[in-house]
């Protein structure tokens, strides 16, 4: 494998110590005083169960009892290969029809491209991929903008792209022998896909206003790019951390409003003050699955600026070593702080730290508890003299690849050349010049498509992509949530922001936990019929009072959702019928 240097401007990364063996014979235990909120660790526990061969981490053998698929998977071929080694250029010259002839080339395009960032939708369209991005702080340029289009306008009505709740692209119909091309065309660019699915770091989020907010607490981009720097190895591909048990979340809080979800990620970085030092403190541990979701919690760690990436790396170091293997759903960070306790999963990280070090968190957070979150639709004054951002409303993310050429080209006429994208699936276009707000307003795009002022539960509306490409869920999203707002409008009156999610299945990838009213896709009976239904949950809140929502009613058939969510609506967030509203006028 090719050798390859991580350089960062404004941080140096020291090899650790990777491990010390610990031999637990006879059983030792690390003892841990009870008020520590860590448990009784067996030293043999600590022992990682990774090392380092052949230039890639690989499960050790002695801990390969009980594995899930997805590790026997990688056991039996790196995925990474497939990049650093050029695997993709014979895959992709290989017909589906052979590939599917044996098990290992089969894993290959269904299990491995993931960690090249390709989706095989075997069961929704046989042949064809979906392509995430690494998109860091969701800033993307016109130039990136006009090749994904143009890569997606190839395949015609199979061809899309989707905002993701991850401020990223996925662009949809890709097929194999493209891929190679494509990599190339994204390189060319300034993009990469690599190491965007399975057990890989998923993309950096970070403030959509980064630097051009007037009340943003710290700019954003340089750590979000330092973070996908150094998992990606600039693009060239960092093995250190592509075998993690799970996959692993980021975000860098840069305002008030936490725009970036803190409570649903891995690692929070939660900007504070120490001794007149600026620095984070972090959260951990945040995620969804469907056997369980849970909020991240205080590591009690603060870290200066420059130790942004020292400490993710000895946090995924601690996971990577650590992690157990065993049952898909209780392979996220947060089973195995709770299997150390705190203070134990702390010293797990301290002890991969390039000092030892790691400083406990300080009592000088500068994100304002009491904060009304801001709304950034819409027209808005920057920090910059003379300019603004417009926020755009892209109906549940779904773009084509005309969208995207307009896109680009009022991103050049009008701003910067750039385009950044958010967590609730919207564009902002940033830099405009006050004097060309009205003519900007007046573009066909805005008028037409995507509104900088949209009806109210339209602009907080999100949805995953359903059924109608993704294999894991169970029922269609995108255009059903679309027509059940549409008629929910039709009969109340909503003065407030309602967010409602809709995902199609228990992985929640459209995070239906933080919503005021979320909708989770499973199948129920009506009439002695299976039909596509919905577990409804409400309470959930973002921003300095987060929380996550609870089930409020199971298995509702779809069709009998309105009538559910109007009364919702009118009992918890004060909207109106509207044949009440007309009687009252």
């Amino acid at each position: 494998m090719a050798s390859f240097s991580v350089k960062f401007s404004t941080i140096s990364l020291q090899k650790s110590n990777r491990f010390s063996r610990l031999h637990a014979t006879p059983p030792q235990t690390v003892a841990v005083p009870p008020s520590s909120g860590a448990a009784e660790i067996a030293a043999e526990r600590l022992e990682p169960r990774v090392e380092e061969k052949d230039g890639y981490w690989v499960l050790k053998e002695k801990f390969r009892q009980g594995i899930n698929p997805a590790e026997k998977a990688k056991i039996e071929k790196e995925p990474m290969k497939l990049f650093t080694e050029n695997g993709i250029e014979d895959l992709a010259k290989i017909s589906l029809e052979e590939i599917d002839k044996t098990k290992l080339t089969k894993d290959d395009i269904d299990v491995r491209l993931k960690w090249l960032g390709l989706f095989h939708r075997r069961k929704q369209h046989y042949g064809r991929f979906m392509m995430r991005l690494k998109l860091p702080n969701g800033v993307t340029t016109s130039a990136q903008t006009r090749y994904l289009g143009s890569v997606i306008r190839k395949y015609g009505k199979d061809g899309c792209a989707d905002v993701t709740t991850r401020q990223n692209w996925q662009i949809r119909g890709v097929v194999l022998p493209d891929v190679p091309e494509i990599l190339k065309g994204l390189d060319e660019v300034g993009l990469t896909s690599l190491q965007s699915g399975m057990d890989n770091v998923r993309n950096p989020v970070g403030n959509p206003l980064a630097g051009i907010d007037p009340h943003e607490i710290v700019d954003t981009r340089p750590y979000t790019n330092l973070l996908s720097q150094y998992v990606t190895a600039n693009f060239r591909g960092n093995v250190d951390v592509t075998n993690l048990p799970r996959k692993w979340n980021v975000c860098v809080i840069g305002s008030h409003d936490l725009y970036e979800h803190p409570h649903i990620n891995d690692l929070a970085y939660m900007p504070a003050t120490k001794d007149g030092r600026f620095g984070f403190n972090l959260l951990v541990g945040g995620f969804f699955s469907p056997k369980r979701c849970a909020e991240a919690i205080p590591l009690d760690a603060w870290v200066p600026a420059d130790d942004v990436i020292p400490v993710c790396k000895a946090i995924l170091e601690a996971y990577r070593d650590l992690g157990t293997r065993g049952n898909r759903q209780k392979t996220r960070m947060m089973w195995l702080i709770d299997e150390l306790g705190v203070e134990g999963f702390r010293a797990e990280v301290v002890k991969r730290m390039p000092q030892k070090k790691l400083e406990r968190e300080s009592s000088e957070d500068l994100v304002q508890k009491q904060w009304e979150r801001r709304e950034y639709l819409g027209v808005h004054p920057q920090k910059q003299e003379g300019y603004s951002f417009v926020g755009l409303h892209i109906p549940v993310g779904r773009v084509q690849a005309d969208d995207m050429d307009e896109l680009a080209r009022l991103a050049d006429e009008y701003g910067s050349g750039e385009l950044r994208l958010t967590v609730e699936q919207n564009i902002i276009i940033p830099n405009v010049e006050n004097s060309k707000i009205d003519a900007l307003l007046n573009e066909p795009l805005l008028k037409n498509r995507f509104s900088p002022d949209p009806p109210i539960l339209m602009r907080n509306l999100v949805a995953c992509t359903g059924n109608q490409f993704c294999g894991q869920a169970i029922i269609e999203t995108k255009a059903r949530s679309m027509k059940i707002t549409e008629e929910i409008q039709r009969l109340v009156s909503v003065t407030q922001p309602v967010r409602m999610h809709w995902t199609g299945c228990p992985n929640s990838c459209a995070q239906v936990q933080v919503a005021d009213i979320g909708f989770m896709g499973c199948l129920t009976r009506k009439e002695g019929k299976t039909v596509e239904g919905a577990d409804v949950f409400l309470g959930g809140r973002i921003g300095s009072d987060s929380h996550l929502g609870d089930v409020y009613k199971k298995s509702v058939p779809c069709e009998d959702l309105v009538p559910i969510i109007v009364d919702l609506l009118v009992n918890n967030f004060g909207a109106v019928p509207r044949e009440r509203e007309e009687t009252e006028e």
